[in-house]
C-alpha cells in the first residue's frame, strides 16, 4: 500500500497547522482532520471559475477576484476561458501555498501564476477587496470548507453581513460573488438575501469521469447577484 508522505507544513496566522501530503501521483493539503482538498477531486473548484463566467456572459475583459490560489484549479479554469484581455487577481494569504504551487506541485500549477494575465496579492481576500481600485465583474471564493472559519476564525468576517456588504460594493452592478462550500448553508444563504444579494445554490460533483458524469462527494456553490 502507498503510505502518504508529507511534504511541508505552514501555521496559518491565528489558525491550525496545514499538512502538504504526497500520496502516488495525488497531493493533498490537510487541516487537521480535515481534508481542505486534493487534487483527485477537483471538478468542483474548476466550475467554480467556469460556471461563473457562463453566468458573466463569457465577457470578452473580465476582472476576477480569486481567494484563494489552493491548488489553482479555480484559476487555471479562468484562464482558459477569460481571453487575452481578461485578469485575474488571486490572493492568498499564506506564502507557502505559492511555494508549494511552484515546488512540488509544479506541474499541477503549469505555469499559472506566471502569466501576465494574473496578479497575485500575498494578502487576506477581504483587505484585497476593499483596497481594488475599481470593481470586479466576479468574485470568487474557496477559502475555507464552506462559509465559516474554518481554516481561521478572522475568515469568518468575510462570511458576516459586514463582509458580505464589502463584496457586494467590490463588485460591478451586474457582478456575481461564487462562494464555495463543502456543505449547505441556509443560514450563509440567508444573510446573502439579507443584504441584497439574489442567491442561486447549485450542487456540483467533487470529480468528473472518462465519460462527463459528476462522481465522488456534492459540493455546494453559491452564485449571487446583487
Amino acid at each position: 500500500m502507498i503510505q502518504r508522505e508529507l511534504l511541508g507544513t505552514a501555521q496559518v496566522p491565528g489558525g491550525e497547522e496545514l499538512k502538504l501530503y504526497a500520496h502516488g501521483r495525488d497531493f493533498m493539503i490537510v487541516l487537521g482532520h480535515n481534508e481542505l482538498m486534493s487534487t483527485r477531486l477537483r471538478s468542483s473548484e474548476e466550475a467554480l471559475a467556469t460556471m461563473t463566467l457562463e453566468r458573466l456572459g463569457n465577457p470578452i475583459a473580465p476582472r476576477l477576484l480569486i481567494g484563494g490560489y489552493g491548488m489553482g484549479f479555480t484559476l487555471r479554469a479562468a484562464l482558459a476561458r477569460i481571453g487575452p484581455k481578461g485578469h485575474c487577481t488571486v490572493a492568498e494569504l499564506m506564502p507557502e501555498i505559492i511555494a508549494w504551487a511552484r515546488g512540488p506541485m509544479a506541474a499541477i500549477a503549469a505555469g499559472s501564476l506566471d502569466d501576465p494575465r494574473v496578479t497575485l496579492r500575498m494578502d487576506d481576500v477581504a483587505d484585497a477587496m476593499l483596497l481594488a481600485p475599481e470593481p470586479f465583474d466576479a468574485i470568487l471564493l474557496d477559502v475555507d470548507n464552506g462559509p465559516d472559519g474554518l481554516v481561521r476564525p478572522e475568515n469568518n468576517r468575510l462570511y458576516s453581513k459586514a463582509g458580505l456588504h464589502n463584496a457586494r460594493r467590490a463588485l460591478t452592478p451586474n457582478g456575481v460573488l461564487a462562494v464555495w462550500s463543502a456543505a449547505p448553508d441556509y443560514k450563509f444563504v440567508r444573510r446573502l438575501n439579507d443584504v441584497g444579494f439574489t442567491v442561486e445554490e447549485v450542487e456540483v460533483r467533487a470529480r468528473v469521469d472518462a465519460n462527463g458524469k459528476g462522481k465522488g462527494p456534492r459540493h455546494i456553490i453559491w452564485f449571487a447577484r446583487p
